[in-house]
């Protein structure tokens, strides 16, 4: 019964989602309080929310610091010259701008901290988005498919949670399935290209030249539908239309890689805010401080991977710093963190509410049942081939529960069905990572939130649209492991 009902709750909370019936914090808090109350534990809700909090309640820390943390160092500057190299790569072309996504996500990605990687991605690509008309979606999907295949670093957590759970050398783990993970990420990048195409098709090629002439009504192009000229498509800009010169992918421009307003219309004037992006003129730029930022930020990633603290910790010891440095007056340490206040509070706001999710579905039982279900569902002539098996699991499995639940949770129990049939726990391990690309944009993941909500975008959009594409990148991470003979 405890199966059914787990299954029903998550099948509920992502329909209300995806079809926009509630908000993901209101589904995350009042759907598992109501199911908690069909399990007839409802006198309970209150010791289970108690204990999620707890739980995520580093998590939630973590995440406050590290936002004003990164938000500061993209404020002084610290990113601007790899963000300028991305865009001077990605001009004015759409093509470009999605692979350059894809590579920017990759890139930061290897600091192991999704809300790190997104916040940067999300920063300096966002702008150029916005003024071409580009979809959103394509910016957070891409994003997150990225960062999930390189969250497989021994530092981003999986890997660690496996090598822990089995009792297993990380190292062990990770190195032979680098040739696998390798081929993940050249896959998220050709998806990156045909996502490109398509969007070049949709808005049409656009370069850096004169303004574009004024032109007269026309027709409105549903978005998705590619046009061969007039408004090519949604957002109304033309094949081959030219934006003015001086745009911010060359030198003197805002910076942001996006076209500066082509015109004076009240609409491209109400935009100017929203697309100034980091901009170079910025007077929250700090280039005395450099070298200074630099290197905080290379010893707060250092200290991390060495574990030499608790990564809240570090984070608030690092933002306490880099504000008391970068800006030692009062009144502009409180502007800074008044610019960032809306992330901080939308994230910490939504992993509390995750609390009563995964809390609910912990106390109550239903995860514990869930995974022997699952277990038990398995064939018995399935067993020599545990590895592989493992690895389709993983994708379903990390999506629907936390990486905790599954690695500490479901992993040693296939484990050690596996070794029952002959089957190495090493390879179970190496398997149990092939879902990580999806897991990225499961609702139970708080810097998924981080993605859209700088996005702008709709969680049940952003889920429609990269769950696809995510299960195909695992599904090819699989596929490699198994040509390589990983597992």
């Amino acid at each position: 019964m405890l199966t059914i009902l787990g299954f029903a709750m998550i099948a509920t909370f992502l329909v209300l989602i995806m079809t926009k019936k509630m908000s993901p914090i209101a589904a995350l808090v009042l759907i598992p309080a109501l199911f908690c109350v069909a399990v007839g534990q409802g006198a309970r809700l209150g010791d289970y929310v108690i204990e999620g909090v707890g739980n995520l309640a580093p998590t939630a820390a973590m995440l406050m610091f590290a936002i004003v943390y990164f938000g500061v160092m993209i404020d002084v500057g610290l990113f601007d010259p790899i963000v300028r190299g991305i865009l001077r790569f990605c001009q004015a072309d759409p093509m470009r701008i999605v692979v350059g996504t894809a590579v920017l996500a990759a890139v930061v990605s290897l600091d192991g901290d999704g809300s790190t990687t997104f916040m940067i991605t999300v920063s300096a690509m966002y702008p150029l988005y916005k003024r071409l008309k580009m979809s959103l979606v394509v910016m957070t999907g891409v994003a997150a498919t990225a960062n999930g295949v390189m969250n497989t670093l021994p530092w981003g957590g999986p890997t660690a949670r496996a090598a822990t759970a089995l009792k297993l050398d990380a190292s062990e783990i990770f190195v032979p399935m680098i040739p696998a993970l390798a081929m993940g990420l050249l896959a998220v990048f050709v998806l990156a290209y045909a996502l490109g195409i398509r969007e070049r098709k949709r808005l049409g090629t656009l370069t850096l030249g004169e303004a574009p002439a004024r032109e007269p009504e026309q027709e409105t192009v549903p978005a998705g539908i590619g046009g061969t000229g007039g408004t090519g498509g949604a957002g109304g800009i033309g094949r081959k239309d030219r934006l003015r010169k001086g745009a911010a992918a060359s030198p003197g421009g805002t910076g942001t890689g996006a076209p500066a307003p082509a015109g004076g219309t009240e609409d491209q004037h109400g935009d100017d805010e929203e697309f100034r992006g980091l901009d170079p003129n910025r007077l929250t730029l700090r280039p005395g401080l450099y070298w200074f930022n630099a290197g905080l930020t290379a010893a707060l990633l250092t200290a991390m991977i060495l574990e030499l603290m608790p990564i809240p910790v570090l984070f608030l010891l690092g933002a306490a710093l880099a504000l008391t440095v970068n800006f030692p007056h009062m009144p502009d340490q409180r502007a800074r963190i008044a610019a960032h206040a809306d992330n901080v509070l939308n994230v910490s706001g939504m992993v509390f509410a995750a609390a009563v999710f995964t809390g609910v579905l912990t106390g109550t039982g239903m995860v514990e049942h869930m995974a022997d279900w699952v277990v038990g569902a398995v064939p018995e002539a399935m067993g020599p081939h545990m590895a592989i098996v493992t690895g389709l699991l993983s994708l379903p499995l990390t999506y629907f529960m936390s990486n905790d639940g599954f690695y500490f949770g479901v992993l040693p129990v296939l484990a050690e069905a596996g070794t029952a049939h002959g089957v190495s726990p090493l390879e179970i391990a190496r398997a149990s990572l092939a879902g990580q690309a999806l897991h990225m944009s499961s609702p139970l993941v708080p810097a998924v939130y981080v993605l859209v909500g700088m996005a702008k975008v709709e969680f049940g959009d952003h889920t429609r649209f990269t769950v696809k594409w995510a299960v195909l990148t695992s599904l090819v991470v699989l596929a490699a492991g198994i040509l390589f003979g990983i597992m």
